[in-house]
């Protein structure tokens, strides 16, 4: 198997959404003597085999810098999940973390980015969340948006988490089934969150794209006889807030992308970088269609609206031509109402047959009228 295909097996994940709890099951906080609370999972890495021990993250520092773990190509992946600043502030001190980066990690709500410092890369990723609904109305909630930030250095890589959703517990798993592919360090991490959060993307696209066809279907679907006219204005633009959460989330990931896939970048393993390209290629593709959901609720959503006018006008035409009719026989007996003492056909016998027949056939007349140009 090529080394792509063996990249593509290891770090593709079975698309699925963990539980509520930050972390996953099996995975407890690390609260042991010189580790943070918030820490998930730490683990040192020599020669792509984790190291069996059960290390803090100062103790898996100094394992993979010893003379031992430099010859075996040593990394340390720390993962965290929401720290607070005092949680992180002895990883950062220890890891010599950028200030402004470690600010970004732990308020989280950033957009995506890519950003170089002396000795490591700061990544940030929206991860995207579709959230199931038996039907979309104007208050669903269709995608719900969590970040996952990457420190990435020369021998580690920590990974803080914020949301419920975009566990990297099985991600870890996989790539611990690889030492080949581990043994390439933390650049190898680096793609693989990058490859499984685009994934991501694109299981959000397809289930997105399904809820747009449902509101399409509905505004310009048949509806006559069923007192309804279109499709529901509140529900397209629900969705298009969704959209809109979407699109800020895969936009601006695309040029830290093309960074990581074109530029030469100091802390990014050459044979990794050029599978980088794969990832790009895909979020392009996202991109792409999240651009087109866009401009197909804004066309739904005019169309939804000049549907709505059309009804309006329909309504005010059969208004309209309704008054018509009635206004003959109300201008007749407003005529024969008045006090005057010489009138034409007052005392004939036949006046008020004749007056009422005279009425309904002029209101017939209108009424065909207006029925054969489609007013009625």
């Amino acid at each position: 198997m090529s080394m792509i295909r063996e990249l593509r097996a290891a770090v593709r994940p079975a698309l699925r959404r963990d539980n509520r709890s930050g972390y996953g099951v099996g995975y407890e906080r690390i609260s042991a003597a010189g580790a943070s609370s918030a820490v998930v999972d730490c683990g040192a890495y020599l020669d792509g085999r984790r190291d069996t021990a059960h290390l803090t993250p100062a103790q898996a520092l100094r394992k993979v810098r010893s003379p031992e773990g430099q010859s075996r190509h040593g990394f340390v992946w720390i993962g965290l999940h929401e720290p607070t600043e005092e949680e992180f502030s002895d990883i950062a001190q220890e890891y010599g973390l950028h200030p402004l980066a470690v600010e970004d990690a732990v308020h989280a709500h950033q957009r995506p980015k890519l950003e170089r410092y002396d000795e490591s890369l700061f990544t940030v990723f929206k991860t995207i969340h579709y959230v199931e609904h038996a039907e979309l109305t104007a208050n669903s909630e269709v995608v719900e948006t969590g970040e996952v930030m990457c420190f990435t250095g020369r021998d580690y890589i920590i990974t803080v988490r914020h949301g419920g959703q975009g566990s990297l517990r099985a991600l870890r798993h996989r790539l611990e089934d690889d030492p080949e592919l581990l043994s390439k360090g933390p650049s190898a991490v680096l793609h693989a969150i990058a490859d499984q959060t685009v994934d991501g993307y694109l299981a959000v696209a397809d289930a997105v794209q399904d809820d747009i066809d449902e509101v399409e279907i509905d505004v310009f679907s048949d509806r006559s006889g069923s007192g309804k006219r279109g499709g529901d204005a509140g529900r397209i633009y629900q969705l298009k807030r969704e959209v809109l959460e979407f699109k800020r989330a895969v936009s601006p990931l695309m040029r830290p992308m093309q960074t990581l896939s074109e530029r030469p970048v100091r802390l990014i393993d050459p044979d990794i970088q050029k599978y980088f390209r794969d990832v790009a290629d895909h979020l392009t593709r996202v991109n792409e269609q999240v651009l087109g959901f866009d401009d197909l609720l804004n066309s739904i959503l005019q169309a939804n609206l000049a549907q709505a006018t059309v009804a309006q006008n329909e309504d005010m035409r059969k208004i309209t031509a309704w008054a018509a009719i009635f206004a003959v026989p109300t201008m007749i007996a407003g005529i024969y109402g008045m006090n005057f003492d010489y009138m034409p056909e007052t005392d004939w016998k036949y006046g008020y047959p004749a007056v009422l027949l005279l009425i309904l056939a002029i209101c017939y007349g209108i009424h065909r009228g207006f029925k054969r140009n489609g007013w009625l």
